[in-house]
């Protein structure tokens, strides 16, 4: 017989088993902890291409053979490889004018970010020929080419102009040439230069003759800064302060280009 002692102690360790109600089990919280919104980082932007070409060479006057052999000139003609440039009656020669205004403005634009390629190493070498400048551009598939040059007219010329290939070869020529051409005449304008009073209208020559332009497969443009042969024009050119000039205005055209194009 089990006392009453026993039984309450009994009833007091098994709680369960006789008769109260068993203990409500843990339940693991399920409280949710917000996440932090992940904000996608915004893409880079597009690293721009512009592959310059100053024209001419210092070498090119000494090899005359080499510079003078014929190359495609891209419409089933041929051409001269490269020529030696021209020069003002003081002996300031064009292909110098070409590389230091090339120069400055290659460090403009790195300067803005853009990656710049240029046609040749240096103003000591010969050649290349105008087709392989070109082939530069293709192979970067670069967002403009232009090429840097001062023309030689008669004196009474004046100003400058900017050549494209017309009627277009490329499908980068045409519309794309045309507007890389423009930006850069309306930069050389808003500068102060004068359009040319000898070739072309408006400040644009359209050309089917310069094998550079003809063999490019990305928008591309001939800038004829001024005319060596002009005396007042010529003396802007032969001065540090003038390239800068020049060098700043082709900038700001290239620029102006690369600001409209995605």
């Amino acid at each position: 017989m089990i006392s009453r002692v026993w039984l309450t102690v009994l009833c007091l360790v098994p709680v369960a088993a006789c008769g109260a109600p068993p203990a409500a089990p843990l339940v693991p919280s399920t409280a949710v902890v917000a996440a932090t919104p992940v904000v996608p980082s915004p893409p880079a932007p597009r690293v721009r291409t512009v592959v310059l070409d100053p024209g001419h060479n210092g070498g090119n006057a000494s090899h005359p053979d080499e510079i003078g052999r014929q190359i495609p000139n891209g419409r089933g003609g041929t051409k001269a490889c490269n020529t030696t440039g021209t020069s003002t009656a003081q002996g300031y020669d064009e292909h110098a004018f070409n590389w230091d205004v090339v120069l400055r403005v290659r460090d403009s634009l790195v300067e803005r970010d853009v990656r710049v390629l240029l046609t040749r190493p240096d103003d000591i070498g010969v050649g290349p020929c105008v087709n392989e400048r070109a082939a530069v551009a293709n192979r970067a598939g670069a967002d403009a080419m232009v090429s840097v040059h001062a023309d030689g007219a008669a004196p009474s010329g004046q100003g400058f102009h900017v050549a494209y290939s017309d009627p277009p070869v490329h499908p980068s020529q045409g519309t794309p040439s045309t507007a890389l051409a423009r930006s850069l005449a309306g930069a050389m304008g808003d500068a102060g230069y004068p359009v040319s009073n000898y070739r072309g209208e408006d400040g644009l020559d359209t050309r089917d003759d310069l094998a550079g332009l003809n063999h490019a497969e990305v928008p591309a443009a001939l800038v004829e800064c001024a005319n060596m042969h002009n005396p007042d024009e010529a003396a802007q050119l032969s001065t540090a302060g003038g390239r800068a000039r020049y060098a700043a205005a082709i900038t700001d055209g290239i620029l102006r280009w690369l600001a409209t194009t995605p």
